[in-house]
């Protein structure tokens, strides 16, 4: 396994461009929102609350490309991919660089990220199925509406992860513990009594086997603020893409 410095050089290098689940263990994993220092005080706002779902890090100084969570790295090239939204529209491409879009009015928020804790599961014995399928995390937007503040409002995004009845109660308090990398599922079972229509068909990520007997998970999710973005259509604004993540130098809280 690759430190987080390792695992970064070789994201610069284009050489890692996948999901980041179970690379770097550890070390405190963190979703990505980039935007106008004019948009920047109504996002932390959004943050502040809907906590669970953008459990705030870290904000940077404008212009800032070196967070203190990662001091040598540079949030313009160390994420995988990243997605790009120019007036709430999302380009189809997903660079693995941003410098040719950097401004030094841009502000950079970190916000935990359930990965963070899933080395937590499977020490406890459960299975983590989509490091185990080799596949990024299932993530699906819900019809729960976050709290809006200022431009910012959307509903709630969330990831999933199956376990067997008898399993729920040690993930429940196993990522629990993890409260700024979003601690606790929101809800356990019945898809569509949060909106979810399709298990097999996840809005972000990929599609995971969802074994007999076995019940789905759900943890608020971090590209929450990607609907977000969308709504309050920002002249510019830049994020991971979901399930790539940025690899701080952070050991994990517990």
């Amino acid at each position: 396994m690759k430190t987080p410095t390792e695992l970064r050089a070789a994201i610069r290098a284009g050489e890692f461009t996948g999901p980041t689940a179970g690379h770097a263990p550890g070390y405190v994993q963190t979703n990505v929102v980039i935007v106008p220092r004019v948009d920047a005080d109504d996002f932390e706002a959004f943050c502040q609350a809907n906590a669970q779902a953008c459990p705030l890090i870290e904000r940077t100084a404008p212009g800032s490309v070196r967070p203190t969570a990662a001091p040598e790295s540079d949030i313009r090239t160390d994420i995988p991919r990243y997605r790009v939204f120019h007036h709430g529209q999302a380009a189809e491409e997903q660079p693995v660089d941003i410098c040719h879009l950097w401004r030094d009015d841009l502000v950079t928020f970190l916000l935990g990220c359930s990965f963070t804790f899933e080395r937590a599961l499977q020490s406890a014995g459960l299975p983590v199925r989509h490091i185990e399928e080799g596949r990024n995390v299932s993530m699906y937007r819900t019809h729960l509406p976050c709290k809006g503040a200022g431009r910012f409002s959307g509903p709630l995004v969330v990831s999933m992860r199956p376990f067997l009845p008898e399993h729920v109660p040690t993930a429940v308090e196993v990522s629990g513990r993890y409260s700024t990398m979003h601690g606790e599922p929101i809800h356990v079972g019945d898809p569509a009594a949060i909106g979810i229509e399709r298990l097999d068909q996840p809005d972000f990520g990929d599609p995971v086997t969802v074994r007999e007997g076995e019940v789905p998970v759900f943890w608020a999710c971090g590209v929450t603020p990607q609907l977000a973005l969308i709504a309050a259509r920002c002249e510019l604004a830049i994020t991971h893409s979901p399930g790539c993540m940025f690899v701080t130098d952070l050991p994990e809280p517990l």
